[in-house]
């Protein structure tokens, strides 16, 4: 049976067949789950959080990687391609090693009694999970699309839950306080099994639910912390854990100040599973060297300096802008800047305004996004006048934005492209097609 015959095919088909694009509840997915009979004998690593998921799995992927285990990752959303959603051992899934997969879970949709109607994110991440359960993997780890409690990666049940940091973003769906959203992040958590929360000030509810289904909650400052090395704080840290402590670990190669606290908790879910999956501090040294992920803070070599980042909200922006800080001089920073519509855009563009003079709004190729109109309105709001060392101009896409900014900036200026997926996917798609 073959439905579709290329990834891209199939991929349009589940974006038009359900446009609701979040429909809430688990019954449907489960329901498909059961008959593909999916499990795992190995162990699962579950991150969810507002921020830093992406980064603590590459994290945890890089050190098992480099420990000899093999390894499932399943990451949303992609920038230029689908198949970064899901990585066996490193690499992202060939169309080959995808497509049955689809076709398997088609399969096991229809032939339900009632056939179930899933959303792209539903269908997609059955069939990642499809691929890995067939690849006899040693660990899997999934990031969390949205919330947690109700997310397809939670009909699998974890063996160490992760919880990044908890703030507001997605308020239509999670709600609009931290209580709240932090009560849908630890839907993820599993009784009798450990659960890490990497922010410092956990909500209360994300703490009463873990004791309530009897988790093992680990929080950072009690159960794990981080030292930076007095005197040498740029070049060498320590973790310090319940019962394991790593010295003299080197930074991350993923740059930015909060990538301490993302590699800690990753340490401390590698410390909670170590009888499952033991790694050594050469594991953990090489993993943190060799450890990348496109569009986090990512400062590409030559110049102008060009820095592109998926921040969205307003906290991703407030560690943008310290990130940005503590960059060095530059005479002049221009912002290719495009967001969605239902974030809070004055609250993203406020934690920016000290380091941005010049600033490109763009529409972006979704009817989700703000227009550049709406964008503009935010940045006047903010305080950004027009003068010889402020403007705010608006533009059709973001690589139309991308390509004034270049044209205008000096070798010595900076360019920020930021403030969604599809701003940062953008210009990394074009800056490809220039180099071919």
């Amino acid at each position: 049976m073959n439905t579709f015959p290329t990834l891209d095919a199939w991929l349009a088909h589940l974006e038009a067949a359900h446009p609701v694009g979040i429909d809430m509840g688990l019954t449907r997915i489960g329901r498909v789950k059961d008959a593909l009979g999916l499990s795992f004998e190995c162990p699962v690593i579950t991150v969810g959080g507002t921020n830093g998921k992406g980064s603590t799995c590459a994290i945890i992927e890089a050190i098992l990687l480099k420990a000899g285990f093999r390894v499932g990752c399943h990451t949303s959303p992609h920038l230029l391609a689908f198949n970064e959603r899901a990585r066996i051992d490193g690499v992202d899934a060939s169309e080959a090693d995808l497509l049955p997969h689809f076709e398997a879970v088609e399969k096991a949709r229809t032939s339900l009694p009632e056939p179930v109607s899933l959303t792209y994110f539903e269908f997609t991440t059955l069939a990642i999970l499809h691929l890995f359960a067939s690849r006899k993997l040693d660990a899997v780890v999934l990031e969390v699309g949205l919330g947690g409690r109700l997310d397809a990666v939670n009909i699998v049940d974890t063996d160490c839950a992760v919880v990044t940091s908890i703030d507001i973003d997605h308020t239509d769906y999670l709600g609009d306080t931290r209580e709240k959203i932090g009560f849908e992040k630890a839907g993820i958590f599993r009784a009798g099994k450990p659960a890490v929360c990497g922010d410092p000030q956990p909500p209360q509810s994300l703490v009463d639910h873990a004791e309530a289904i009897g988790a093992d909650l680990w929080l950072v400052g009690r159960d794990f912390r981080y030292e930076a090395q007095p005197g040498n704080e740029r070049q060498q840290w320590s973790y310090l854990g319940r019962e394991q402590r790593r010295s003299a670990l080197a930074y991350p190669a993923l740059r930015g100040a909060n990538q301490l606290i993302n590699t800690s908790a990753a340490l401390a879910t590698l410390e909670a599973l170590r009888s499952l999956l033991p790694v050594s501090a050469q594991d953990i040294r090489l993993g943190l060297a060799n450890v990348e992920l496109a569009g986090r803070f990512q400062v590409l070599p030559g110049k102008p300096q060009i820095i592109l980042d998926v921040a969205h909200n307003p906290h991703a922006a407030a560690v943008l802008a310290q990130n940005l800080g503590n960059m060095g001089y530059f005479p002049y920073t221009y912002a290719v800047f495009g967001a969605m519509g239902d974030k809070d855009i004055e609250g993203i563009v406020s934690r920016l305004t000290s380091e941005v003079d010049y600033w490109n709004v763009a529409a972006l190729p979704t009817p989700r996004a703000a227009t550049p109109d709406q964008l503009e309105a935010a940045l006047r709001e903010a305080g950004v006048n027009e003068g010889p060392d402020s403007s705010v101009s608006r533009f059709e896409t973001p690589v139309d934005a991308f390509r004034d900014a270049l044209n205008r900036a000096s070798e010595n200026d900076r360019i920020l492209v930021f403030g969604s997926f599809y701003t940062v996917a953008g210009v990394m798609a074009y800056r490809k097609s220039q180099h071919h």
